[in-house]
């Protein structure tokens, strides 16, 4: 028998913006502007992302090193609340192998000019292959890819 395990946990970060709520919103409504900070943040030659940008709708990121492992996002639209929020149940696999089940959550409200962000991720984290920190630090990554792409649309 193979060993299995389940690590749960929850974790939020926060970051400001210079760009009103609906830019930021925004953002992640497109899928072209999207692919650039969410999956090209990891893999700057991914494919375009999928997405219905709707509730029930589904978005899905497949990529990978030539060489790499292939890793695969598909996410469902569970609420969407224009320039407000968005709660989305997802998956990752690698190699076809589930690491990870959550449900993300991205607020988006007024912060002066600007726009406070608010992600939480409650999260399973599959049989050792993933975890909270782990994920944590990709979502890092790819705010920082946002606020730089929200810096060259600005221009």
């Amino acid at each position: 028998m193979t060993d299995r395990s389940v690590t749960h946990a929850t974790f939020s970060l926060e970051r400001v913006y210079d760009a009103p709520p609906d830019r930021v919103f925004g953002a992640w409504a497109d899928p072209a502007v999207k692919t650039r900070w969410f999956s090209g943040a990891v893999d700057p030659g991914a494919p375009s992302l999928t997405m219905d940008f709707r509730v029930g709708g589904t978005e899905q990121a497949v990529s990978g090193a030539p060489d790499g492992p292939v890793v695969t996002y598909e996410g469902l639209f569970r609420d969407i609340v224009p320039d407000e929020r968005i709660v989305v149940a997802n998956y990752i696999d690698v190699d076809g192998q589930r690491i990870s089940v959550s449900q993300f959550t991205a607020e988006f409200g007024p912060d002066g000019g600007g726009t406070r962000l608010v992600v939480t991720e409650q999260g399973a984290y599959l049989d050792g292959h993933d975890s909270a920190e782990s994920r944590a630090a990709g979502i890092r990554a790819q705010l920082q890819a946002l606020a730089a792409e929200l810096e060259g649309s600005a221009r």
